[in-house]
């Protein structure tokens, strides 16, 4: 069972543009504990993103292999694309006490809590639909039939926050990583994380 892993599963998803994967990389610089886990795509690589660094990058037939294979902890289209999650990276990492942040869609967030009760869930939201329209035209990434379906997802995306733990408005960066950092720790505070992470001192303490 998943849920008897002394690492914690941290699950961070948001629209396009509201700056997840940069408070995701902040938050791994400050804390060392903190590991990504590197998703499968089907989409080509952006700017300078490196094969195993970013995501894996493989072709359709090779994600439908992995597919038939159960391979995935949980997988879904975005933007026209397929993203999964390998399950034996995941459930590695978790068995060796790390802690794994996840940065993924509203879609396989959810799954993943169905799999994984002790999932954390974080969605991250902007602060106002002109702040994330800017943010994805000057990331310049995107042509702009591409920005434009970005913000039309992101309505439907924005309205799952509900099923979700923990919710960050990235106003200002500097405060959304204090938030994400008090979420991290606070996590590792609880009852049932402690006991796993503990175990030793729970013994010693005949709290068993």
């Amino acid at each position: 069972m998943m849920d008897n892993f002394p690492g914690n599963l941290f699950v961070v998803a948001a629209p396009s543009g509201a700056g997840k994967s940069s408070l995701v990389k902040a938050l791994m610089e400050l804390d060392a504990q903190v590991r990504p886990s590197v998703s499968h795509t089907t989409r080509a690589p952006r700017g300078q993103e490196k094969h195993g660094r970013e995501y894996f990058f493989v072709s359709a037939p090779e994600f439908d292999q992995m597919v038939a294979s159960d391979s995935f902890l949980e997988w879904a289209h975005v933007h026209g694309q397929r993203y999964g999650t390998s399950r034996k990276a995941i459930e590695d990492r978790i068995a060796q006490g790390a802690d794994v942040v996840l940065e993924i869609d509203f879609q396989g967030a959810i799954q993943i809590k169905k799999i994984f009760a002790n999932a954390v869930l974080i969605f991250i939201l902007p602060p106002s639909w002109e702040e994330l329209k800017s943010r994805l035209h000057n990331r310049a990434e995107d042509a702009p039939e591409v920005i434009e379906l970005r913000l039309q997802n992101a309505a439907d995306e924005m309205a799952y926050v509900k099923e979700f733990d923990y919710v960050i408005i990235n106003e200002l960066f500097e405060r959304a990583l204090f938030d994400l950092k008090a979420i991290v720790h606070a996590q590792r505070l609880k009852y049932l994380a402690q006991r796993r992470a503990r175990a030793d001192i729970f013994q010693a303490l005949n709290l068993t």
